[in-house]
């Protein structure tokens, strides 16, 4: 089996901390595992010939493929189901009563292959019903991996991926396809996806209401992780929420307001009642 030199685990290291704010020197067995196939597959001798090729790629696509392979996209339906109830009986209610405007605007920061914007669009749905109509719903998803961005905007899943989804749901929110289960329509339409990295500077056309980036900073040192947070204050509008991973926890020096275990809230003194 091919293994990894010094010199190449530490050069795909310092590549992915810098590029990307990703932190892989933990990561060893995992790089070899997830790129071995690949580099025998195509022909490479070794994990060297490959990582210069993909470096001196000029288009980009092929630095992009190792990147997706270095990327981790674990995921599922309604993962840490607080976060979802906790919109239905606090944060939804309280949209609904201030936003005069009827306009809700999301960031799902980390899609991966979709599970986790369509809990959040299904999770709007059920919550307003037939209110919804009145209202213009932008969920906006982004993810580093370009092929996981693929999937979730075929939307398409298997019965074991959707096992741990509510029957009601099943019936409402999805169209058998085949042996498959399809994401209607209805939800689709509520998200946008793109490719995004999160070292790069964010620009919002409007601040969000609520900013979701879950169990992706702990992939992150801490420097990279605090000036993360920082960009996400910087466009979530004033009362609005930020949600992380219940694993992570985003440090004390942070303007947003600790509200529970992996919820956080930017209030300025005295501008916002609940």
């Amino acid at each position: 089996m091919l293994k990894l030199t010094d010199d190449d685990f530490n050069r795909l290291v310092a590549f992915m901390k810098k590029k990307y704010g990703i932190n892989l020197e933990k990561k060893r067995t995992l790089i070899e595992g997830r790129l071995a196939n690949t580099v025998s597959s195509r022909g490479f001798a070794s994990f060297r010939e490959f990582i210069d090729f993909a470096f001196n790629d000029r288009t980009g696509n092929e630095t992009m493929q190792l990147v997706n392979k270095l990327t981790t996209n674990h995921t599922f339906f309604l993962r840490e189901p607080e976060h979802f109830e906790y919109m239905k009986t606090v944060l939804l209610p309280y949209y609904e009563k201030t936003n005069t405007n009827h306009e809700l605007k999301i960031w799902c920061a980390a899609s991966s292959t979709g599970q986790e914007p369509y809990t959040l669009a299904m999770t709007i749905d059920e919550y307003f019903g037939a209110r919804l109509a009145q209202w213009r719903v932008k969920i906006l998803a982004t993810d580093l991996d370009t092929d996981v961005l693929k999937k979730a905007k075929d939307g398409v899943y298997s019965p074991d991926m959707v096992k741990d989804v509510p029957a009601g749901w099943l019936a409402r929110y999805f169209i058998k396809d085949g042996g498959d289960f399809k994401v209607s329509d209805r939800i689709k339409n509520m998200i946008e996806y793109k490719q995004f990295n999160l070292m790069e500077r964010i620009l919002p056309v409007q601040p969000y209401d609520l900013i979701s980036c879950r169990n992706v900073m702990i992939y992150f040192e801490a420097d990279t992780k605090t000036a993360l947070i920082e960009r996400f204050y910087d466009v979530t509008k004033e009362g609005g929420y930020l949600f992380v991973g219940h694993a992570e926890s985003i440090g004390k020096t942070t303007r947003y307001t600790y509200i529970k275990p992996a919820v956080y809230r930017k209030i300025s003194t005295g501008s916002v009642k609940k």
